[in-house]
């Protein structure tokens, strides 16, 4: 009966002045590291992902390849796998991770579910391998990949909480209706401090 916190996409697309910046994802990504330096005994295991597109493709639709993206279905070109943009945003100390995810390889993805690990495990398979029963979910954004990765851990059964200090939301508002979705779900939310 382990212990995981998934650290959901804190990647520098997806914070201030990236493809997709999220006001808040520096914070965020500083948070974290505060947070597991301050507590370094609280988790098993510590699991991250990250977008980790092709660069050739439009990735099953996912990359808007004509005319402007819809930002529902269709997204600007973004953490491209191997380009600085689908790095580790600096504020992240990546020695804490244990565990590194990479997800939308050629095709749209925003659950850490939909993700293989860097040895090619996929997501769900390593979470048992590893005993995972409780997560604890913390990203970039949280109306979306964080919203997707806390809803496929509960239909997973496991039992789930956002640390809602310790996320970004594309739009304040559809991030407080994706924290509600996952309390009606069956999940938790509260600070990291909580």
């Amino acid at each position: 009966m382990a212990r995981a916190l998934l650290v959901i996409d804190v990647q520098n697309d997806f914070t201030e002045g990236g493809a997709l910046g999220v006001d808040g994802g520096a914070a965020v990504a500083e948070g974290i590291t505060e947070y597991l330096r301050a507590h370094p005994d609280r988790y098993d295991v510590v699991i991250a992902s990250r977008d980790w597109h092709h660069g050739d493709d439009d990735n099953g639709g996912h990359f808007a390849t004509d005319g402007a993206p819809d930002y529902v279905t269709s997204w600007p070109r973004h953490c491209v796998g191997g380009t600085p943009g689908a790095e580790y945003h600096p504020a992240l100390d990546t020695s804490l991770i244990d565990v590194h995810v990479r997800k939308g390889q050629g095709v749209p993805a925003y659950s850490i579910f939909e993700g293989t690990t860097d040895d090619g495990v996929a997501f769900p398979e390593e979470l048992d391998r590893l005993g995972v029963t409780q997560v604890d979910v913390v990203g970039i954004a949280t109306d979306y990949c964080v919203r997707a990765s806390a809803l496929d851990a509960l239909d997973a059964g496991r039992a789930v909480t956002v640390l809602d200090d310790l996320v970004a939301a594309v739009n304040p508002v559809t991030g407080a209706e994706a924290l509600v979705e996952v309390e009606d779900a069956g999940g938790a939310v509260h600070p990291a401090a909580g």
